[in-house]
């Protein structure tokens, strides 16, 4: 059949009935006329399986969807997508409240077997299709639901996180005032105290009043307003605020209006700009008065939080939130790739990056942090640190008030990093949702998908930057950006490998990158990253608790609001798995239901002439199982467990080289 492509052309496709069973192609053994796998070495030394692949990407497959400019815009774009705000403000004082040195242990290990395989999975279920967090999941239609899930988690996400790009913009022009404006009370501040006084003047202030730092009085009633309680409702928008969002939206709009070709050129600045702010703060901090001991207090271990169950749960959670796993960003830009393009590497520089960017991060934090509680005189620095937007917009404006030589300009590198690093993740998860509509309405032009979604993006975040904006957004990011995510990506997970297959999605990835897949991604992928996630999401359920801003709770009709989100982001799951099933009703129930739980004729490398090679590829690799069981008379155990080590694909690669 003929199917029209994004640019209004015409694409010849070898199978009539999308909706179809691909294990039908399958079995019918399809022979096409291209070079296979194992192709023999022309003249030049080239393999001319992996070049007639290549010649397919880019000729069939680039009309129908864009690619990269080049490789390094899609390891950038991955770079700045996980190099984000929570490295910043999150992981040092998630770092700090966990064991502080001891923290990276378990951190590291939770990265080692969850994050990484989890960052590689996502990365070869974009790539391999060509898709979507949602058309990806034609390899198992019945749990679409599962993307569509995501996707409301990732706009949760991305919009409260462009509310706090709008405050870090406040701040940043705020910053360019003769004298920072939180440095200082202004008068009609009541209990407050200027930021810019040591621990010696504040001796002389006498009184039995609990006084309120200038800088947490500036971010609390003047730039968000914060209420004490919600009894009354959230509030107006505050119309500066309103503002700075409009523009952050606009940055946004800008960077992804032509989809990767703009944003991947953007990736240049927004992924290497913040670790040129970041080393010219840490070198300044680290020549503060007291910035060592913060730094010992950042990497001091407390090994005996190694035994406790909330430590790694927070690892996982950490590594969840910083490395953007099961928002879609993953799968979208992979979606973009060259198909043949080696994810292993940049999987593996990805993680590494981010890793060395939290501890970085850390590092000139507690610096800063360690020069404020010298200043104020205080021996904990626990007293000093405040959490998630409190460390960011209260302790460090405080520390940077009392820099003796251009704090003006040391606030405004600070904040036009945040900056940087907010707009670099926003886009990531922004360009998610854009692509997800856009492979559902491929006749419409893709920067009024991106217009369209960046103005939603703007009105539901009014909600945001409102006196109880910051209530909101603890609320939204606990039910929407941690919770439901977390439920999700378990789903994920289970299904890829438990029901559509490590064998056949190790085919699919070895036919892909040629590389075999390694004992340690079998393992970490069918057994021990689905085991551990499933064991700490269980340990969360049994702790759950109804969240709570600081001291305060949350109205009853609030905090069913946010469960709300959660359970709808849930029942995606069984409402699409419903609608695939009556949508195959013909078929009769238990014949539909059989169906839907196997890959339809749309999943697959989106060129023809890739997709034909692949199917025998596989179908090839599949009767080479066959053979070698029956002449060998494996068990099925000793089958089960060849198919796990991957030994049949290896002997199959090796008959051809």
């Amino acid at each position: 059949m003929k199917m029209s492509n994004r640019h209004g052309g015409e694409v010849n496709v070898a199978f009539e009935n999308t909706e179809g069973d691909l294990s039908d192609s399958l079995s019918n053994g399809v022979k096409p006329k291209t070079a296979s796998f194992g192709a023999k070495p022309t003249s030049n030394g080239q393999a001319t399986g992996k070049a007639e692949l290549e010649k397919g990407t880019a000729v069939e497959r680039g009309h129908d969807r864009p690619t990269w400019g080049n490789s390094i815009e899609f390891l950038l774009s991955c770079i700045s997508m996980s190099v984000g705000l929570g490295n910043i403000w999150r992981f040092p004082f998630t770092a700090f409240e966990n064991g502080g040195g001891a923290f990276l242990i378990p951190y590291i290990i939770v990265l080692l077997v969850i994050g990484k395989p989890m960052y590689y999975l996502e990365m070869t279920m974009g790539q391999f299709s060509s898709n979507g967090a949602v058309k990806m999941w034609d390899v198992i239609p019945i749990l679409r639901g599962i993307g569509v899930g995501q996707i409301l988690a990732t706009t949760c996400v991305v919009t409260y996180y462009a509310s706090l790009i709008a405050i870090t913009l406040h701040y940043m022009v705020s910053s360019f005032s003769s004298e920072l404006p939180w440095a200082r009370c202004q008068p009609g501040w009541e209990n407050c105290v200027d930021s810019t006084l040591t621990a010696a003047d504040r001796e002389n202030i006498t009184s039995n009043v609990t006084r309120m730092s200038s800088s947490e009085y500036y971010f609390l009633n003047v730039v968000v307003k914060e209420k004490e309680d919600l009894t009354d409702g959230i509030g107006y928008p505050s119309w500066v605020l309103a503002i700075y969002l409009f523009i952050a939206w606009v940055v946004i709009f800008l960077i992804i209006v032509r989809g990767v070709r703009s944003s991947g050129k953007a990736s240049y600045f927004l992924a290497l700009f913040p670790y040129l702010v970041l080393f010219i703060l840490l070198v300044r901090a680290c020549t503060l008065e007291g910035s060592i001991d913060g730094i010992i207090y950042f990497f001091k271990p407390q090994w005996g939080e190694l035994l406790n169950p909330k430590i790694w749960f927070e690892a996982a959670v950490q590594a969840f939130f910083s490395l953007s796993i099961g928002c879609g960003s993953i799968i979208m830009f992979s979606s973009y790739n060259q198909f043949t393009h080696d994810i292993s590497r940049d999987c593996f520089i990805v993680t590494l990056m981010d890793t060395f960017t939290s501890i970085l991060a850390g590092t000139t934090i507690f610096a800063i942090l360690g020069n404020l509680a010298h200043n104020l005189g205080v021996k904990d620095i626990k007293d000093v640190v405040k959490k998630g937007t409190g460390l960011a917009f209260i302790s460090y404006p405080d520390a940077i008030a009392k820099f003796d030589w251009m704090p003006q300009l040391f606030s405004v590198l600070f904040f036009f990093m945040l900056f940087v690093l907010g707009v670099g993740s926003a886009v990531a998860l922004q360009s998610a949702i854009n692509t997800v509509i856009w492979d559902q309405m491929n006749h419409v032009k893709y920067w009024k998908v991106a217009g369209s979604v960046s103005t939603a993006g703007f009105l539901i975040g009014l909600f945001y930057i409102t006196p109880g904006g910051q209530w909101i957004l603890d609320l939204v990011d606990h039910f929407g950006g941690t919770f439901l995510i977390f439920a999700l990506v378990i789903l994920e997970i289970g299904a890829i490998f438990w029901i559509y297959g490590i064998e056949n999605l190790t085919i699919d990835l070895q036919f892909m990158i040629r590389k075999t897949v390694s004992f340690y991604w079998r393992f970490t992928w069918v057994l021990l990253t689905p085991l551990l996630m499933l064991v700490i999401f269980i340990y969360y359920l049994v702790l759950l608790e109804n969240p709570k801003h600081g001291k305060g709770e949350y109205p009853f009709v609030i905090l069913f609001c946010g469960w709300m989100i959660f359970a709808v982001g849930v029942f995606f799951v069984p409402a699409f798995a419903a609608l695939r099933i009556y949508r195959s009703r013909k078929l009769g129930f238990l014949a539909a239901l059989k169906k839907s739980f196997h890959p339809n004729k749309m999943w697959g490398p989106k060129s023809p002439k890739i997709k034909t090679e692949w199917l025998r590829f596989k179908d090839e690799i599949i009767k080479h199982r066959h053979q070698e069981t029956y002449e060998q008379n494996h068990s099925m155990w000793r089958k089960v467990l060849n198919i796990f080590l991957g030994k049949y694909q290896k002997n199959f690669v090796s008959n051809y080289s």
